[in-house]
């Protein structure tokens, strides 16, 4: 069984964030000034020794590729973000990876095709860096440089083609040139041509042809299950304290705390494992997708998503069912996690203050539990 977990490379400094957030500003801005929304609420969370790591600094990246092997991860996807007309944010990371050989632990790439906006700070609107997907001019400049990923022995293959996951495929307008060009560079390249896998989208009818397009398709959560509103149907009540008052709710909180209203949906973690281990595998192309936890308090404070109940007895349960799943129901044996390290998401496998390395140690006791415990070619 080969677990992939996604990785956020915005851990170190660079203009463009300076500019658009302040100087110094990394992920860790947001985790650290994180508070709490209610009683007992872990935020704001905390690496283990306070280790609030620096992507400038090789032996960070040498540290997570140890760490995730030693637990049984198979390897990263990192996210690239790539607008077009040369501009890219945060490539710097992955470029590092690429150069320092001697991290013997398999990689992919993730494109995050979207516009970089002030979503952290409510403005959804105000676009930062808009995606322009150009023309073949544009598309041999991005496939030069992703070509460079692809032939690197670590690179992950599926089918004997590199991988490349696409965010969201249906955004691109000219999604059905663009990749005929990729696949046909792949092979004039020396390659076999290229394994294409959609990261959050969900197959129907109105999709189909884009789906025609795409060699797999990621299970990606917890955005599917959301997006299913599997969990907006269910009468979940919750208790919910705040400092002035108490009310009961379902699903949406809506209260004043300091004079303030705050707006948080609430979704039961278990509620959502349940419903994803439910749900029937369309055909072959869908590949199994996990989460660890969700909490986004510390990217949206009182706009947040969170998912109640999380624990790393209950990832492994639900991880050693997952995995049964796709031994009998898939047709490929890979998993998508999310995440390695989205601390600003509260989706991390990374060891913190409050859990240690139990989240870790949960992925290897279902794999091992299940004799799935990876290999991986030294």
């Amino acid at each position: 069984m080969k677990i992939v977990t996604f990785y956020l490379p915005q851990y170190y400094t660079f203009p463009e964030n300076d500019k658009w957030w302040g100087k110094g500003f990394t992920e860790w801005t947001n985790v650290k000034k994180s508070k709490p929304l209610f009683k007992n609420h872990y935020q704001p969370t905390v690496p283990l020794n306070e280790n609030y790591y620096c992507l400038d600094d090789i032996n960070t990246m040498k540290w997570q590729a140890e760490l995730a092997k030693k637990y049984g991860i198979y390897g990263f996807c990192f996210y690239h973000y790539w607008f077009g007309e040369g501009r890219q944010l945060m490539q710097k990371p992955v470029e590092a990876w690429l150069e320092h050989k001697e991290i013997n632990f398999p990689f992919c790439l993730c494109w995050a095709n979207h516009n970089w906006s002030r979503t952290w700070v409510g403005g959804d609107k105000d676009i930062l860096m808009d995606m322009r997907y150009g023309d073949e001019n544009e598309w041999e400049k991005h496939f030069h440089y992703l070509l460079q990923f692809f032939k690197d022995k670590r690179y992950i293959y599926i089918n004997n083609k590199p991988v490349l996951v696409i965010y969201l495929p249906q955004k691109i307008s000219c999604l059905q040139k663009m990749l005929l060009y990729f696949k046909k560079r792949a092979i004039e390249s020396g390659l076999n041509g290229l394994t294409i896998i959609s990261q959050n989208f969900i197959y129907s009818d109105k999709t189909r042809n884009t789906d025609e397009l795409l060699d797999y398709r990621i299970n990606y959560e917890p955005n599917r299950i959301r997006a299913e509103g599997i969990l907006n149907n269910i009468k979940n009540e919750l208790l919910w304290s705040v400092d002035l008052l108490k009310y009961r709710f379902k699903g949406i909180i809506k209260s004043y705390t300091k004079g303030k209203l705050f707006h948080v949906r609430t979704h039961n973690y278990d509620l959502a494992w349940k419903c994803m281990l439910k749900r029937k595998v369309i055909d072959k192309k869908e590949i199994a997708g996990a989460f660890v936890k969700c909490d986004v308090t510390p990217r949206r404070q009182d706009r947040a998503i969170i998912f109640r109940g999380a624990s790393p007895n209950k990832f492994e349960h639900y991880m050693n069912l997952l995995i049964k799943k796709v031994e009998s129901e898939f047709s490929t044996d890979w998993i998508f996690v999310s995440a390695w390290n989205e601390w600003g998401e509260g989706m991390y496998l990374e060891p913190d203050e409050k859990y240690k390395y139990g989240y870790l140690e949960a992925i290897k006791q279902a794999l091992e539990e299940n004799n799935e415990f990876p290999t991986w070619n030294d």
